[in-house]
């Protein structure tokens, strides 16, 4: 890390020499927090201005898709981070400084209707956005929505709770993921973001939402986005709240010309199954960062993230035996764990 620090260091000075802008002498390259990938970012600042520096081993990560999109949303009204210089095969880029200001660190309950709505708006933009030069976005098929589910069942059913995976329970998962699979394929498909929630959307005045973590989108299912921002896996709203601002995004689908028309019922399902899909993802990936990557600060997301899924399964007849084994295997299994915290797991079980 120490080589890869000299070298970023090294290639900015190149940079603003090339690009004809004074760096001071003075100048200051400071750790800024990292996501649950092997990039890391970097405050450069100079001359009572600021820079971010993503550092992004190209072994590990590939930033071609970053750049690509960055570009693509500039003419869209996206405020996304500008590339003002970029180097592939070292794993370098020098961004725009979009502040620090998490949605997630803002939200309350008198500001959410503006942030939201202000999220919603720049969503909308987003979901339009569906030829990128140099980088065709991929489909969210079957395959991939597949395989996003099967983290679950494997990182934290089996391999972080121990739990037996034998036919009947492989038998349940196939039933279920196909199932969700479904819903997800039967949508309207937009470009997604695939992150767009609380700690990737930034309070930057009248640009916000500032928006970042975008190098995994694709073309998919128009809800997908929107249950990531509105069942987020970092903070939770009633849920009457949170089907009022459904309704409001799909007015604005209708006013934006993504969707012919608003039909509440069907929506609702695909908001709902959406989200189930995605937080039998997101809790796996909280788990693999812990077992893999020795990354443990997610593994308190996770009862929140499994608690949004047994209340959608509880609602749906084809999702009632997983929502049981939910509760009466993975939980008690959870409880048993001593990872886990038992006052937190109170908090959405007892």
């Amino acid at each position: 890390m120490g080589q890869r620090l000299a070298g970023l260091k090294h290639w900015v000075e190149q940079t603003f020499k090339a690009l004809n802008i004074d760096l001071a002498s003075d100048w200051q390259c400071i750790p800024v927090s990292g996501d649950a990938s092997f990039r890391r970012y970097f405050r450069l600042k100079s001359h009572g201005m600021s820079w971010i520096l993503m550092d992004a081993p190209p072994e590990k990560e590939n930033s071609h898709p970053f750049v690509c999109i960055a570009r693509a949303w500039e003419p869209l009204e996206i405020h996304a981070p500008v590339v003002h210089a970029v180097d592939l095969e070292l794993g370098y880029m020098l961004l725009s400084d979009l502040g620090d200001d998490l949605y997630l660190d803002q939200l309350n309950n008198e500001n959410a209707d503006e942030l939201y709505g202000r999220a919603f708006g720049a969503l909308t933009r987003l979901q339009q956005c569906r030829a990128i030069a140099d980088h065709p976005l991929p489909g969210y098929d079957r395959a991939l929505l597949q395989r996003e589910m099967d983290l679950f069942r494997d990182w934290l059913v089996a391999d972080l709770l121990g739990l037996p995976i034998g036919p009947g329970v492989k038998h349940m998962f196939a039933e279920v993921s196909g199932f969700l699979i479904d819903s997800a394929l039967e949508q309207p498909q937009v470009c997604v973001h695939r992150d767009y929630h609380s700690r990737n959307l930034l309070v930057d005045g009248d640009n916000t939402p500032g928006v970042i973590d975008f190098q995994d989108a694709v073309i998919g299912p128009i809800t997908y986005d929107l249950v990531s921002l509105l069942r987020d896996c970092y903070i939770e709203w009633p849920d009457m709240r949170v089907y009022g601002w459904v309704d409001q995004f799909g007015d604005l689908l209708v006013n934006d010309g993504l969707i012919e028309e608003y039909d509440r019922n069907t929506f609702y399902r695909w908001f709902d199954l959406m989200g189930a899909q995605r937080h039998l993802k997101a809790a796996g990936i909280f788990a693999r960062l812990l077992l893999r990557d020795g990354k443990p600060g997610y593994l308190a997301d996770i009862p929140r993230t499994l608690n949004y899924i047994i209340r959608v399964a509880g609602r749906y007849d084809s999702l009632t035996t997983f929502s049981v084994w939910l509760q009466d295997v993975v939980v008690p299994a959870m409880y048993m764990n001593d990872q886990f915290d038992n006052d937190q797991l109170d908090r959405w079980f007892s």
